[in-house]
Protein backbone atom coordinates (compact mmCIF):
# COMPACT_ATOMS: atom_id res chain seq x y z
CA UNK A 1 0.00 0.00 0.00
CA UNK A 2 2.39 2.52 1.03
CA UNK A 3 4.37 2.18 -2.73
CA UNK A 4 1.38 2.89 -4.46
CA UNK A 5 1.33 6.01 -2.29
CA UNK A 6 5.07 6.59 -2.97
CA UNK A 7 4.43 6.35 -6.66
CA UNK A 8 1.62 8.75 -6.51
CA UNK A 9 3.40 11.40 -5.03
CA UNK A 10 6.28 11.02 -7.10
CA UNK A 11 4.42 11.83 -10.28
CA UNK A 12 2.98 14.69 -8.39
CA UNK A 13 5.90 15.81 -6.57
CA UNK A 14 9.34 15.87 -8.66
CA UNK A 15 11.56 15.84 -4.75
CA UNK A 16 9.70 12.58 -3.90
CA UNK A 17 13.09 10.37 -4.59
CA UNK A 18 11.66 7.09 -3.81
CA UNK A 19 9.78 4.54 -4.96
CA UNK A 20 8.93 2.69 -1.85
CA UNK A 21 8.78 3.37 2.00
CA UNK A 22 12.72 2.61 3.40
CA UNK A 23 12.71 -0.85 4.51
CA UNK A 24 12.12 -2.40 8.18
CA UNK A 25 16.03 -3.59 8.32
CA UNK A 26 17.25 0.11 6.86
CA UNK A 27 14.97 1.85 9.36
CA UNK A 28 16.97 -0.46 12.35
CA UNK A 29 19.99 0.32 11.24
CA UNK A 30 19.78 4.46 10.90
CA UNK A 31 17.65 4.04 14.22
CA UNK A 32 20.45 2.17 16.30
CA UNK A 33 22.78 5.31 16.69
CA UNK A 34 19.55 6.74 18.54
CA UNK A 35 19.76 6.25 22.83
CA UNK A 36 16.46 5.40 23.29
CA UNK A 37 16.92 4.62 27.51
CA UNK A 38 16.56 8.84 28.02
CA UNK A 39 14.00 11.68 27.02
CA UNK A 40 14.95 13.08 23.27
CA UNK A 41 13.90 15.64 20.93
CA UNK A 42 13.68 14.28 17.61
CA UNK A 43 13.33 16.37 14.61
CA UNK A 44 12.82 14.16 11.07
CA UNK A 45 12.81 15.77 7.75
CA UNK A 46 10.77 14.15 5.04
CA UNK A 47 8.92 11.51 6.83
CA UNK A 48 7.22 10.80 3.95
CA UNK A 49 4.26 8.30 4.83
CA UNK A 50 5.90 7.65 8.37
CA UNK A 51 7.99 4.77 8.52
CA UNK A 52 10.44 5.95 10.87
CA UNK A 53 8.23 8.17 12.60
CA UNK A 54 6.01 5.01 13.35
CA UNK A 55 9.26 3.48 14.73
CA UNK A 56 10.78 6.11 16.67
CA UNK A 57 7.38 6.74 18.18
CA UNK A 58 7.50 3.64 19.59
CA UNK A 59 10.71 3.52 21.17
CA UNK A 60 11.00 7.24 22.67
CA UNK A 61 10.42 7.71 26.16
CA UNK A 62 6.94 9.21 27.32
CA UNK A 63 8.50 12.53 27.90
CA UNK A 64 10.15 12.93 24.63
CA UNK A 65 9.84 15.05 21.32
CA UNK A 66 9.09 14.49 17.88
CA UNK A 67 8.95 16.91 15.31
CA UNK A 68 8.27 15.92 11.95
CA UNK A 69 9.07 18.09 8.86
CA UNK A 70 7.52 17.30 5.29
CA UNK A 71 7.24 19.36 2.20
CA UNK A 72 4.41 17.28 0.73
CA UNK A 73 1.18 18.32 1.16
CA UNK A 74 0.20 14.44 0.33
CA UNK A 75 2.29 12.88 3.10
CA UNK A 76 1.95 15.53 5.76
CA UNK A 77 -2.37 14.57 5.40
CA UNK A 78 -1.23 11.08 5.46
CA UNK A 79 0.93 11.97 8.40
CA UNK A 80 -2.01 13.50 10.66
CA UNK A 81 -4.78 10.98 9.31
CA UNK A 82 -2.37 7.99 10.66
CA UNK A 83 -0.88 9.67 14.10
CA UNK A 84 -2.07 10.93 16.75
CA UNK A 85 0.45 11.02 19.64
CA UNK A 86 1.16 14.08 21.82
CA UNK A 87 4.79 13.66 21.54
CA UNK A 88 4.15 14.21 17.67
CA UNK A 89 4.41 17.87 15.71
CA UNK A 90 3.83 17.80 12.93
CA UNK A 91 4.75 20.93 10.34
CA UNK A 92 3.99 20.90 6.35
CA UNK A 93 7.21 22.77 5.91
CA UNK A 94 10.72 22.52 4.53
CA UNK A 95 13.95 21.33 6.36
CA UNK A 96 15.87 24.41 6.17
CA UNK A 97 13.32 26.35 8.01
CA UNK A 98 14.57 23.83 11.63
CA UNK A 99 15.79 26.87 13.52
CA UNK A 100 12.01 28.60 13.24
CA UNK A 101 10.28 25.19 13.47
CA UNK A 102 12.06 23.86 16.84
CA UNK A 103 11.48 27.16 18.69
CA UNK A 104 7.81 27.23 17.56
CA UNK A 105 7.94 23.89 19.41
CA UNK A 106 9.17 25.68 22.67
CA UNK A 107 12.17 23.69 22.36
CA UNK A 108 16.17 24.77 22.14
CA UNK A 109 17.93 22.10 20.52
CA UNK A 110 17.52 18.60 19.38
CA UNK A 111 19.24 15.56 20.08
CA UNK A 112 18.33 14.02 17.00
CA UNK A 113 17.84 14.73 13.17
CA UNK A 114 16.92 11.87 11.22
CA UNK A 115 16.47 12.81 7.49
CA UNK A 116 15.10 11.13 4.75
CA UNK A 117 15.27 14.21 2.03
CA UNK A 118 17.17 13.82 -1.08
CA UNK A 119 19.80 15.74 -0.91
CA UNK A 120 20.89 15.09 -4.27
CA UNK A 121 17.74 17.01 -5.89
CA UNK A 122 18.53 20.11 -4.12
CA UNK A 123 20.44 23.34 -5.06
CA UNK A 124 23.66 23.48 -3.42
CA UNK A 125 23.11 26.58 -1.29
CA UNK A 126 20.17 24.82 0.04
CA UNK A 127 22.24 21.68 0.68
CA UNK A 128 24.72 24.26 2.74
CA UNK A 129 21.44 25.47 4.49
CA UNK A 130 20.03 22.63 5.84
CA UNK A 131 23.48 21.12 7.60
CA UNK A 132 24.82 24.65 8.48
CA UNK A 133 20.89 25.06 10.22
CA UNK A 134 20.85 21.27 11.67
CA UNK A 135 23.97 21.71 13.00
CA UNK A 136 23.10 25.06 14.87
CA UNK A 137 19.79 23.39 16.15
CA UNK A 138 21.74 20.46 17.27
CA UNK A 139 23.23 20.16 20.83
CA UNK A 140 26.59 19.01 21.71
CA UNK A 141 27.22 15.76 21.16
CA UNK A 142 24.18 15.47 19.06
CA UNK A 143 23.58 13.75 15.86
CA UNK A 144 22.63 14.23 12.31
CA UNK A 145 21.54 10.71 10.82
CA UNK A 146 20.59 11.05 7.09
CA UNK A 147 19.97 7.95 4.59
CA UNK A 148 20.42 8.29 1.05
CA UNK A 149 20.93 6.14 -1.95
CA UNK A 150 24.22 4.02 -1.80
CA UNK A 151 25.31 5.81 -5.56
CA UNK A 152 24.95 9.29 -4.37
CA UNK A 153 28.20 10.95 -4.62
CA UNK A 154 29.98 12.98 -1.80
CA UNK A 155 29.32 16.41 -3.07
CA UNK A 156 25.75 16.41 -2.19
CA UNK A 157 26.02 15.68 1.66
CA UNK A 158 29.07 13.63 2.82
CA UNK A 159 31.45 17.20 1.96
CA UNK A 160 29.01 18.93 3.79
CA UNK A 161 28.65 17.26 6.76
CA UNK A 162 32.76 17.09 6.90
CA UNK A 163 32.37 21.15 6.60
CA UNK A 164 29.93 21.15 9.52
CA UNK A 165 30.46 18.66 11.93
CA UNK A 166 33.31 17.52 14.40
CA UNK A 167 33.10 13.89 13.31
CA UNK A 168 31.23 12.19 10.68
CA UNK A 169 30.56 8.36 9.19
CA UNK A 170 29.74 6.64 6.50
CA UNK A 171 28.00 3.07 6.22
CA UNK A 172 26.31 1.13 3.47
CA UNK A 173 23.07 -0.62 4.06
CA UNK A 174 22.27 -3.43 1.60
CA UNK A 175 18.81 -4.39 2.63
CA UNK A 176 17.16 -1.84 0.78
CA UNK A 177 15.46 -1.64 -2.58
CA UNK A 178 17.71 0.64 -3.44
CA UNK A 179 20.58 0.34 -1.17
CA UNK A 180 21.63 3.10 1.12
CA UNK A 181 24.34 5.42 2.65
CA UNK A 182 24.01 5.84 5.89
CA UNK A 183 25.81 9.21 7.68
CA UNK A 184 26.53 9.54 10.96
CA UNK A 185 27.76 13.34 11.94
CA UNK A 186 28.26 14.31 15.81
CA UNK A 187 27.93 17.82 16.57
Amino acid sequence: MDTIVYLKNMLRDKQVASLMPTSGFAVEKVCSKIDFSRRNIVVEFGPGTGVFTRYLLGRLTPDSVLIVIERNEGFVQILHDTFQDSRLTIYHDSAENIRHLLARSNEKQADYIVSGIPFSFLPPELRETIVRNSHQCLRPGGKLLAYQTFFQLDRFLKDYLNQQFRKSATEICLLNAPPLKIFEAVK
